[in-house]
């Protein structure tokens, strides 16, 4: 009396723990209509609601349309590049500002820069003088007492 099909269903063991058909419980406030519950709403994703993200999704939707593949480059390589594009614009913009400055703004520039010069070096001066040792400073003060010394019976 063993038929194939009969003995093939006894040998095979039984799962021990059966496949839930649903995970998840469903809640209850689906069923009532109590207005008094405060039904939970769905949270706006951020992302999804932002005008760069629209922005994009609409150009690759596009795109994709067209035919055309997304540009494939690292995500670094493509702000390197942006970062030299906008150097490159900038460095535009000062050369043009420096082509439509008059002469009288550019004579004013090389005097600022010669000030500049001078009180850097004036500067530099006085931080020698002040890091200089006692026995150079007191030379240099002897010095000066004989040179006005000799310039006084001359005059």
């Amino acid at each position: 009396m063993n038929t194939p099909d009969t003995v093939s269903k006894d040998t095979e063991p039984k799962d021990p723990f059966p496949i839930p058909r649903k995970i998840m419980a469903e809640p209850d406030y689906i069923d009532d209509d109590n207005p008094e519950l405060i039904r939970p709403q769905k949270l706006i994703n951020p992302v999804k609601s932002s005008r760069n993200h629209q922005d994009l999704h609409r150009e690759l939707l596009m795109n994709q349309k067209r035919g055309l593949a997304p540009q494939n480059k690292p995500e670094l390589q493509k702000v390197m590049e942006k970062r030299k594009r906008d150097q490159v614009i900038k460095q535009q913009k000062e050369e043009e500002a420096q082509k439509k400055k008059s002469d009288l703004e550019i004579e004013l520039l090389k005097r600022q820069q010669k000030l500049e010069q001078l009180e850097l070096e004036q500067q530099k001066i006085q931080e020698e003088q002040e890091n200089a040792p006692e026995f150079v400073k007191v030379k240099g003060n002897l010095r000066r007492t004989v040179q006005e010394a000799a310039e006084a019976p001359d005059s």
